[in-house]
């Protein structure tokens, strides 16, 4: 039975429940979102984390339910503070938590992780919200203050630092939305997964008719909620490490393991065995990636199969594949591990980048036996979404017609900085052969001086067609039916080209900011408007 207490805390009468809990045992701490929010209307989710032999506590912040306050003065600082005063002196010290938040309290959840760290066992972020640095200390004010104005400033929160904190977070993670959030941009929603997928035990629920208070709907839908608690409370690996261990050679064992930096479509782990040998588990987790893993990862297996031994092609070597998650917890591929580490620095950049032309060229050289399958694009006339401006209706109007003929060789597909390995001054390994297709090596060209345009400046860019024709590589097409390859390939990055640079922040490029990206991408598409239209 769920107890009252109040708390005193900077000048305020905190109310709040708590039940259960004791040594060993997680507590759920569930936090309300805005507006009218209080932890009355939460009760339900309490009973259910409550009947399941967890501790749980809620309160209701300043200017909410039955605490003093006015919301007026509240601000999102202040609401991580009362929750962490609170929990400090309600749980424990040390005990596990497990942190529940609505709405808003998305941001304060991630407030919690990033001050408590490891001892957050799970999170669960319904339908959440995160916020730009400058609003932290903002108080609310009545809906015209300044608080207001940063938040309805278009994609502030695209820089929050509850992004970061949540892409650094390994535990549990549950992502529970509705299928259409009048209040949350989708936009946002997709950033928070995108972030959680990076490292966490994640995953998402969606309730097609709910909306965007899902804590109201958790009361009228007990059977939803019974799922999102299963969701939280269960150990998201199980069945990947059991499938792991039949995978290892006769008597071996995982004895460490390590994020690996540089993932966008999929979780990367190196394991090291206890005789030492490396290896590299690939799970995709992402609800798109994990949709269509069962192609793509029959695909990278069968690639692997192919070029192992191949000369100059240092590819992985494929050890088992679980395409469809029939045994692991996600799809999964378990793989040698290469040599060498991804290098996207400055440092000695022009020999790299001819090591990148080389390397480009000899895998179109790759004759298999069977092909694979014909290339997709990545963007289209109708789907792409551009700035305005006469220059960025013009590079779509040279993608707006049937792409151009050409003879088809072996392509790599996804073939950048970020997928290749250096160690001693040359290339020591390709990997994520995932996108591997047949087609123009036009498109590989063009998707690898995209990637160069924005990591190193559009001139990098503009010149990898000849270093690419320097070293071998295939003939490529003249004037516009070039222009057509590589536009098709830049214009798949508009208007966010800052949404997939997150792996390249993570190995150090923290300059690599959406006005630095945007600002290249430009300069890349008009210097290829001006050079082959």
């Amino acid at each position: 039975m769920l107890s009252s207490f109040t708390f005193g805390h900077d000048g305020e009468r905190l109310s709040g429940v708590q039940c259960g809990g004791g040594p060993g045992r997680a507590t759920a701490v569930v936090l309300h979102g805005a507006g009218n929010g209080s932890k009355e209307r939460l009760t339900p989710v309490l009973a259910e984390f409550a009947g399941r032999g967890c501790g749980v506590l809620a309160l209701d912040f300043s200017g909410h339910g039955e605490s003093s306050g006015e919301l007026a003065e509240l601000s999102l600082r202040r609401r991580f503070e009362q929750a962490a005063a609170v929990i400090d002196a309600r749980v424990p010290a040390g005990e596990p938590l497990i942190l529940v938040g609505f709405s808003m309290s998305g941001q304060t959840v991630a407030d919690l992780v990033r001050h408590y760290g490891r001892r957050v066992s799970a999170i669960g972020l319904c339908s959440p919200a995160v916020y730009a640095a400058e609003a932290w200390e903002v108080p609310f004010g009545d809906g015209d203050g300044r608080f207001s104005e940063i938040i309805r400033t278009p994609d502030s929160w695209r820089e929050a630092p509850a992004l970061d904190v949540l892409r650094a977070y390994e535990g549990r993670a549950v992502l529970a939305v509705p299928r259409h959030d009048p209040v949350i941009p989708a936009a946002v929603t997709e950033a928070v997964q995108d972030a959680l997928a990076a490292r966490s035990q994640f995953t998402r629920l969606e309730f097609p008719d709910a909306g965007h208070r899902l804590g109201v709907w958790f009361h009228d839908h007990p059977d939803d909620l019974r799922e999102f608690a299963d969701a939280l409370l269960v150990d998201g690996w199980t069945a990947t490490r059991a499938w792991l261990a039949k995978q290892l050679p006769e008597g071996r064992t995982v004895a460490t393991t390590r994020f690996l930096s540089g993932g966008w479509s999929s979780q990367m782990r190196g394991l090291t065995l206890d005789d030492g040998t490396e290896l590299v588990l690939r799970s995709f987790v992402k609800p798109f990636f994990r949709h269509h893993a069962p192609g793509l990862l029959a695909r990278e297996a069968a690639i692997l199969t192919l070029l192992a031994g191949a000369d100059g092609i240092p590819a992985p070597e494929l050890l088992a594949v679980d395409a469809t998650a029939e045994l692991a917890d996600h799809p999964s591929l378990l793989m040698t591990r290469l040599p060498g580490r991804v290098r996207v620095d400055e440092d000695d950049l022009v020999r790299r980048l001819d090591l990148l032309a080389g390397q480009l060229a000899r895998i179109h050289a790759v004759v298999p036996e069977e092909r694979p399958r014909t290339y997709q694009a990545w963007t289209s006339p109708e789907r792409v979404r551009v700035p305005e401006g006469a220059m960025w209706e013009r590079a779509v109007d040279v993608i707006r017609r049937e792409p151009p003929a050409y003879e088809g060789v072996f392509l790599h597909r996804d073939f950048h900085p970020g997928n290749v390995l250096f160690a001693e001054g040359r290339i020591t390994g390709v990997v994520d052969w995932v996108e591997t297709s047949w087609g123009p090596a036009d498109l590989d060209v063009a998707h690898c001086s995209t990637a160069l345009a924005l990591l190193h400046g559009p001139e990098h860019g503009l010149a990898f067609r000849e270093r690419y024709e320097a070293r071998g590589g295939r003939q490529l097409a003249d004037g516009a039916d070039h222009l057509y390859w590589r536009l098709l390939d830049a214009l798949g990055y508009a208007p966010d080209a800052a949404k997939l640079a997150g792996p390249w922040r993570e190995l150090g490029r923290s300059d690599l900011t959406p006005e630095v990206l945007g600002g290249r991408l430009e300069a890349y598409v008009g210097g290829l408007l001006e050079r082959y239209a």
